[in-house]
């Protein structure tokens, strides 16, 4: 040989096993092990060094007692739960112990096992993992003084359905906390193996640029700010319609501004005068479209798209010069979720003296969601040479004649070969020639 051997590997001086790639012969290895009942295959899960203590004040106390004759022993239970105490100062103790050992009164306590004798408490505290890593847990029953939560509880509640977070939680908070869980499981706690039946990681919202806001480059922005001049709604819709949630964005102001000027026609739609009478069908479909929409891409996180959609339906309702309330009032709800302070000064505005917020979402009809025309592109070797409007569902043939019978198609056809024709119904006409 020439060169260093970089492939997989195969099993040599290994009997029956000979020849196998290493992957294959770890397979069967185990099989046979299995077989002669000599051992069972197992998966071993590696965790990174966990430091469970931490030199501050801050976190839950540690309910350990070190006591007189050298033993290390726990509260009982009955004692629990161990609270940090009231001090006025938890500053650092410049020896390198936690700010709770300067308050003897805390510190110098009974031993468990022996009451008369001495003991100090520990002083270090634990750190945000201790509660992050079943904080949800304990949401489904938060006042339950007998235990972690109510067994048909969480029967009822887990797993969490669905947990957004960013990318550097992966390896820290959801891998301690799936560590977490899956030892409660295993002691019968929970009903659930995992914690979280899905995971989003969102993207960061970058500075202008495409760069990390940072206080040392002076570009991050304050919400306070923005809130402040334009209002949390514009805030909260032009968060969602940067672009898509899982994909990082860079803040841009003039973005912002167009968020503003789109809410600032949503609210000068609301001050004109309702009409109680039917709406024309075109503006029923486009409602009904924007229902259904809004609907579907909210449930899947997409909510650059939903906006979208509900900026072509205010452009549509703002080209009529009447107002339908038919139209109007089932918009205003779709909107709640995306601006829930504008869309309450709507709702109260129609004459409603409840919250929206027990109104349920919008129903769509699916035949109005239906399109009676399409616009059908005409192709030549894939670029497009002309369109036309015709009825939905017009069958292949028909539309081959409409693409044949356009005059710009027919410039490109004269002199050329047909080679294949591509016909996508309710798309486009494709002829591919030479």
């Amino acid at each position: 040989m020439t060169e260093a051997f970089t492939g997989e590997g195969y099993a040599i001086n290994s009997e029956k096993f000979n020849g196998l790639t290493t992957a294959e012969c770890k397979k069967q290895m185990i099989n046979w092990l299995e077989s002669q009942k000599i051992g069972s295959r197992a998966v071993n899960y590696k965790l990174r060094d966990w430091i469970f203590s931490r030199q501050r004040y801050w976190g839950e106390p540690i309910p350990l007692v070190h006591c007189e004759d050298g033993q290390t022993r726990p509260l009982d239970e009955t004692d629990l739960p161990l609270t940090l105490p009231e001090v006025e100062s938890y500053k650092p103790t410049g020896t390198g112990e936690s700010p709770l050992a300067n308050v003897n009164d805390w510190v110098h306590t009974g031993c468990p096992a022996n009451p008369t004798a001495k003991g100090l408490r520990e002083t270090n505290t634990m750190p945000q993992w201790a509660g992050s890593c079943w904080y949800f847990l304990r949401y489904i029953d938060p006042k339950n003084e007998d235990c972690l939560a109510d067994p048909d509880k969480i029967a009822y509640w887990m797993p969490v359905d669905l947990y957004v977070g960013g990318a550097e939680h992966a390896v820290l908070h959801l891998l301690y906390a799936r560590f977490w869980h899956k030892v409660l499981y295993d002691i019968g706690v929970v009903n659930t193996d995992e914690p979280f039946a899905r995971l989003v990681n969102q993207g960061m919202i970058l500075g202008e640029g495409n760069v990390k806001m940072s206080k040392s480059l002076g570009n991050v922005i304050n919400p306070d700010d923005i809130v402040g001049e334009f209002g949390a709604d514009s805030m909260r819709v032009y968060e969602m319609f940067m672009g898509p949630l899982r994909q990082s964005k860079p803040w841009n102001t003039n973005g912002l501004i167009g968020v503003h000027r789109f809410l600032e026609r949503v609210w000068r739609l609301g001050q004109r005068p309702l009409n109680d009478q039917t709406p024309p069908e075109e503006l029923l479909r486009t409602l009904h479209k924007t229902i259904k929409k809004v609907a579907i891409d909210t449930e899947n996180l997409d909510f650059n798209t939903a906006i979208s959609q509900m900026m072509i339906c205010v452009n549509e309702m703002s080209k009529h010069e009447t107002h339908y309330r038919a139209i109007w009032e089932p918009f205003v709800l779709v909107l709640a979720p995306y601006t829930p302070h504008l869309a309450e000064e709507l709702w109260e505005m129609l004459g409603h003296g409840e919250t929206l917020a027990w109104e349920p979402f919008p129903n769509w009809d699916e035949k109005l969601c239906q399109d009676n025309e399409v616009e059908i592109v005409f192709q030549v070797n894939g670029k497009v040479r002309d369109k036309a409007v015709l009825p939905a569902g017009t069958s292949k043939d028909d539309l081959e004649a409409a693409a044949r019978g356009s005059e710009k198609i027919q410039g490109y056809l004269e002199g050329s070969t047909l080679v294949k024709l591509i016909v996508v119904p309710d798309k486009l006409v494709n002829f591919v020639v030479r």
